[in-house]
């Protein structure tokens, strides 16, 4: 008879099987034997059914990488932001910090004023995290206090834990900023990641303009005048405030509060695990986008927070990202929320971050390659832009079919000869009845075919 290997500190299992509800509970039971008043589990007879077989092997997988990553402390840094700031502080960081904030400044710094002085110590002994502050101390020692965590409990970037890739460097310990004070991170992830958020929107959003993107849609009733210009505008603003806002998250995951991990080996359930984790991973975060995107279409919320994102009734590339930052934020949260609730390796994470912002690009870029029963593609975005209230899934039309909310897209989209005139005119007329009931009566856009860019003028007239 076959054997589960399980090698689980019965203090974890019990502790994960309190949060379970009462039916898996007594699955769970049924697997696991009940040894759990000893140090280890006791191995259990692999079940002989063939489905329940299967049922033990994914939680016994799911429960020994999540053990392991709790163990051994594989998830004590950030997504990629550690990889990211180990490479970034190796090439020019330290040296910057270094430049700018050295430990020379020590003693040249005056006191903390005395409010922050009194705002320090609320936060010690109100949040008990690893923050101490002297009444006589610099304000270089409030900073490096108040902004570095001191916890040996978890393994933290740029004070216990191991490095990936490089090692330290003359400039490593010359800042009083050191590699693990939050202040430093926080700064260093700011302004890096917005560059990154940039660099990424234009580029792909530029390739798939000039190479995809149907130009004729320049002459669509709906599209807004200059909207090339105002998409770009809105989405160069809205970035920074997005990676504002998502910094508390990497600073989370980088000071050991996920469950992201970096080695492949058994303990970590190896690259089964991994090849797992992915459609996992998009399953989970499909489902989220799903309900909060939902939620920024209740009425309230969609007046202060989505419709940014719908003045663009016929999209192009760059409105991609050309949403108000907090709309664009919230949609971010289930990829957030997915290495805090379940074991995940860090380039499964990257690449679901850097998958995501192409997919976004896609949907918007007019190319209707699918019609499928299950891909949300480009063809089912149209739709949800043209008329508001179908359509709200990000990878597949699953949760869109659940909920009553997915409307198939007409045949007429994949039809570039089929589009113009008549198609146009019925989409029109169906959208301004639906815009009517979602923003009411009065029409803020200004619809027309100019745009400012001189470059666009060739190719509306090839579109023509």
């Amino acid at each position: 008879m076959a054997m589960i290997d399980n090698k689980i500190p019965s203090d974890f299992i019990k502790e994960d099987l309190l949060r379970r509800p009462q039916k898996s509970d007594r699955m769970a039971s049924k697997y696991l034997g009940k040894g759990l008043e000893n140090s280890f589990i006791s191995p259990v007879e692999e079940p002989k059914d063939g489905i329940e077989s299967r049922i033990a092997g994914i939680f016994f997988s799911f429960a020994k990488t999540r053990a392991a990553s709790q163990e051994q402390h594989c998830h004590y840094q950030s997504l990629t932001m550690d990889l990211v700031l180990e490479v970034l502080d190796y090439a020019f960081l330290d040296k910057f910090y270094a430049s700018w904030f050295p430990k020379s400044m020590e003693e040249s710094l005056p006191e903390a004023p005395a409010f922050i002085q009194e705002w320090a110590k609320i936060i010690d002994n109100g949040t008990k995290v690893a923050m101490s502050y002297s009444e006589n101390s610099k304000f270089q020692t409030f900073l490096t206090k108040a902004f570095s965590d001191t916890s040996k409990e978890a393994m933290i970037y740029g004070e216990n834990a191991p490095y990936h890739f490089f090692g330290e460097t003359v400039y490593t310990h010359a800042s009083f900023l050191s590699r693990s004070s939050i202040l430093r991170q926080s700064l260093s992830l700011l302004v890096m990641m917005s560059i990154f958020g940039w660099l990424l929107y234009f580029t792909v959003a530029s390739l798939s303009f000039f190479l995809v993107y149907d130009k004729s849609n320049f002459n669509h009733p709906r599209y807004l005048k200059n909207q090339i210009s105002m998409e770009i505008r809105l989405a160069t603003e809205a970035i920074p405030v997005m990676v504002l806002l998502t910094v508390p998250w990497f600073l989370s995951e980088l000071h050991g509060y996920s469950y992201l991990y970096w080695d492949i080996d058994e303990s970590t359930g190896g690259w089964k695990t991994i090849l797992f984790q992915l459609p996992a991973s998009i399953m989970f975060t499909d489902a989220g986008i799903y309900f909060l995107h939902r939620w920024l279409h209740w009425p309230l919320v969609y007046k202060y927070l989505h419709k940014a994102h719908h003045k663009w009734i016929v999209c192009t590339p760059f409105a991609s990202h050309a949403f108000n930052p907090v709309d664009g934020y919230c949609q971010s949260l289930p990829y957030h929320w997915y290495p805090f609730l379940f074991p995940l390796h860090k380039f499964t994470y990257l690449f679901m971050f850097t998958f995501v912002n192409f997919w976004t690009v896609m949907i918007h870029d007019g190319q209707y390659l699918s019609n499928g029963p299950i891909i949300n593609g480009a063809a089912c975005h149209t739709v949800h832009h043209l008329y508001f209230n179908y359509d709200y899934g990000q990878f597949t039309t699953l949760w869109d079919r659940l909920g009553g909310t997915y409307r198939q897209p007409e045949r007429a989209l994949f039809d570039k000869k089929a589009r113009k005139e008549t198609t146009w005119a019925k989409q029109a007329a169906e959208m301004d009845k639906i815009r009517e009931v979602v923003e009411g009566d009065k029409d803020e856009r200004v619809y027309g075919t100019e745009e400012e860019l001189s470059d666009l003028h060739l190719f509306k007239e090839k579109a023509n």
